[in-house]
């Protein structure tokens, strides 16, 4: 029996990030979340032994590309500024990435913007690429 018909929408890929609705992405390749550091490290004596060890590094990096148009820019721009101007991490939030159609959900309790985004202005309509930094990255990778 063939397996089930199964179906991909980007428009239902749900993010936030310091209580922040992420809107107007990019065309294109529009979130990527990966991991800093491998989860464990090995290695191998003269004899073949293998031996492995817990990095114990949870730490994240997500990436998004939004439209300069999109109005998302003006909010992680002023969550940015807080963050630069007032003491102790006013600018750190929880962050999640969920496919609405799937089983994806990936977050981070403790996140906060990287800098400021590169910003170029051309005939066509350009994006500004965010990134955010997490220090613990938790979640599922799983299908729709």
């Amino acid at each position: 029996m063939a397996a089930p018909l199964k179906e991909y929408n980007p428009s239902e890929i749900a993010m936030s990030f310091a209580g922040i609705p992420i809107a107007g992405y990019a065309d294109g390749e529009f979130v990527v979340i990966e991991a800093e550091s491998d989860d464990f490290t090995d290695v191998v004596g003269t004899d073949g032994d293998v031996a492995r060890a817990r990095t114990n590094d949870r730490r994240g990096t997500v990436t998004f590309k939004l439209m300069q148009t999109s109005d998302t820019n003006a909010l992680l721009s002023a969550l940015r500024n807080a963050d630069l101007l007032a003491p102790n991490g006013a600018g750190v939030g929880a962050l999640e990435v969920r496919d609405l159609q799937g089983t994806t959900l990936l977050s981070a309790a403790e996140a906060w913007i990287k800098k400021m985004p590169q910003t170029a202005f051309d005939r066509e309509i350009g994006a500004r690429e965010w990134v955010i930094r997490c220090a613990v990255l938790e979640g599922v990778v799983g299908g729709n």
